[in-house]
C-alpha cells in the first residue's frame, strides 16, 4: 500500500465500495495493494465515465462493487453488474465504460 494514503486498511474489517466516493464527471482510484507481484486497485467512474481501449501485459480481474459498467475486450461487449466479475486477458485491448454510476475492484497479477 502507498504510504501517503490516509486511512490504514490493514487487519480491519472493510467494506470495499465504502472506501472510494463517486467524483462528478471523473473517475477515481485508490491503492489498496501495490507490490511486485501484483495490484489490488478500487475504481468509482461516474455515469459516461470510463477507461479508453488499452493493453496490459497481464490479466486482470475486474469485480463490481457497485452499479453498471460495459467492459469491451477484444471489440466484444460484456455488461456488468453488482457482484459480477471478469477476467481481462494479457495483451487484449480492454476498455469501460460506465453506464450508471460505477464502483469496482480490480485485481492484476504480475507473476
Amino acid at each position: 500500500m502507498k504510504e501517503n494514503q490516509s486511512e490504514n486498511v490493514f487487519a480491519q474489517s472493510q467494506k470495499l465500495a465504502d472506501l472510494i466516493e463517486y467524483q462528478k464527471g471523473s473517475v477515481v482510484s485508490r491503492t489498496i495493494i501495490d507490490k511486485e507481484t501484483g495490484t489490488v486497485t478500487l475504481f468509482a467512474f461516474d455515469e459516461e465515465q470510463g477507461l479508453s481501449e488499452h493493453t496490459a501485459p497481464f490479466d486482470a480481474m475486474v469485480y463490481a462493487l457497485d452499479g453498471a459498467v460495459e467492459v469491451t475486450i477484444s471489440g466484444k461487449m460484456f455488461p456488468l453488474t453488482n457482484g459480477e466479475m471478469i477476467i481481462m486477458p494479457a495483451n487484449e485491448p480492454h476498455a469501460l465504460k460506465a453506464t450508471k454510476r460505477f464502483k469496482m475492484l480490480l485485481t492484476m497479477i504480475k507473476s
